[in-house]
């Protein structure tokens, strides 16, 4: 609210993909000149800032915000256009304006021009936050993270699309490859694809090419033998099989494909990991590796940009959140209002602390067994990941390496350990 003065300039802003609103006001919320229309290019934005300009001059006003509603990705070009000209940018919550609209004209009406008036009255009264962009390294670990994840669901299309073809041509191929993925089994794909082939070239060949592409141990001529005799009684499909064998072929070069890509893509992310102060004290936790540490980063971005843990709690929407009236008092949650993409990271690795960390399986069984108030056992995952993020903001600020005599605390120990026990 004290950001807000007599001399202060309030830009609301609706933006869109390529045509974007503005609409200015002072402090007590009067509109001030004809609202802006502009492109989200270079020319739109030295409109919008030219227009700020003029109306500073004219109203004589020494200060301008910048408020947005966040658009997808739309909004990054110009919150870095003003930024490098020193003029605050604000964000302002779609939740927010979608249930403040009506306040005005008490009508559900929505357009763009109304929306930036709705944006700039938010930001008078204070109801924006400040966005914290990732920069640097931080920025190339988001980027990277969010292509690992797009990565890993195109390769798991993939997968189930093999499991598909399988089912399809050679069932019985997974009760002689439990894990088809295998050097040895991506090789009788490759050069055997259908039972029939399996057949015709007989077990000798098999062993024969699994030795010329390297294959020395675990398979040999028993493996090759139930080989053939499933290909030899196989139910697959028989009609096809020249678009069978094309089929698959492409789906076992974009599997090698992806798989590549992930690979080159994570030795650059082990790079960076490497840069950041106090991420080596975070992999010292166990069970925590580059993985978690890493998208934790890139979610988060720089540590010494929050003062406190809860911060980063709020901000991966796991702050608890009740709906109660008068007597009444509803079931308590998680607000999920935050980013969900680290709230489902930090459930992984609580999944795993809870199964093979010792401290924090501890902690786990005294949430869930406790005499007053025992937890359910999600609502105890919930409190892992808490507990998660705490130890990760200290190792990373303080940048120390994990005791777990302090993740227990001293006081109660004693009581976690035996409660494991």
């Amino acid at each position: 609210m004290e950001r807000i003065s007599e001399k202060t300039l309030v830009i609301g802003t609706d933006i869109a993909k390529t045509n974007h609103v503005a609409r200015a006001f002072n402090y007590r919320g009067i509109e001030l000149g004809k609202r802006c229309l502009f492109t989200n290019d270079e020319i739109g934005l030295l409109n919008l800032l030219s227009w700020m300009e003029s109306l500073k001059q004219e109203h004589q006003m020494d200060d301008v915000i910048l408020g947005v509603e966040p658009t997808g990705h739309y909004w990054f070009p110009l919150f870095h256009f003003f930024k490098q000209r020193g003029i605050q940018v604000v964000q302002v919550n779609p939740h927010h304006v979608k249930k403040s609209k009506e306040l005005d004209d008490n009508s559900p009406t929505k357009n763009d021009i109304k929306d930036a008036k709705v944006v700039a009255k938010l930001v008078i009264e204070g109801r924006y936050t400040e966005p914290q962009l990732p920069e640097g390294i931080y920025a190339d670990l988001r980027v990277l993270m969010n292509q690992r994840d797009r990565l890993n669901k195109d390769l798991n299309r993939v997968k189930g699309r093999i499991h598909n073809w399988l089912d399809r041509f050679f069932p019985e191929y997974i009760q002689v490859f439990k894990d088809w993925e295998g050097k040895a089994s991506l090789i009788t794909l490759e050069h055997f694809p259908l039972p029939q082939d399996v057949v015709s070239a007989g077990e000798t060949s098999v062993v024969a090419m699994w030795k010329k592409h390297g294959v020395k141990r675990a398979v040999g001529p028993k493996r090759a033998s139930l080989l053939y005799r499933k290909a030899s009684k196989s139910i697959g499909l028989t009609e096809g099989a020249t678009a069978a064998k094309h089929e698959l072929a492409m789906y076992l070069e974009q599997y090698a494909m992806l798989c590549r890509q992930i690979d080159q893509l994570m030795e650059l992310v082990e790079q960076l990991v490497k840069e950041v102060p106090g991420a080596a004290e975070m992999m010292t936790i166990p069970c925590i590796g580059l993985v978690t540490v890493a998208g934790f980063l890139a979610e988060v971005g720089d540590l010494s940009g929050y003062n406190h843990s809860q911060q980063i709690v709020r901000h991966a929407g796991l702050s608890l959140r009740e709906d109660s009236s008068g007597k009444r008092k509803g079931e308590t949650t998680i607000s999920k209002r935050g980013r969900c993409r680290l709230r489902a990271l930090l459930y992984r690795a609580a999944l795993v602390l809870v199964g093979k960390n010792a401290e924090f399986r501890a902690l786990h069984m005294y949430f869930t067994t406790r005499r007053d108030n025992p937890l359910k056992k999600k609502q105890s995952m919930i409190a892992i990941c808490n507990k998660l993020i705490r130890v990760l903001f200290e190792l990373g600020r303080k940048k120390k390496a994990y005791d777990a005599g302090k993740v227990l605390g001293p006081h109660r120990e004693a009581q976690l350990l035996q409660a494991a026990a």
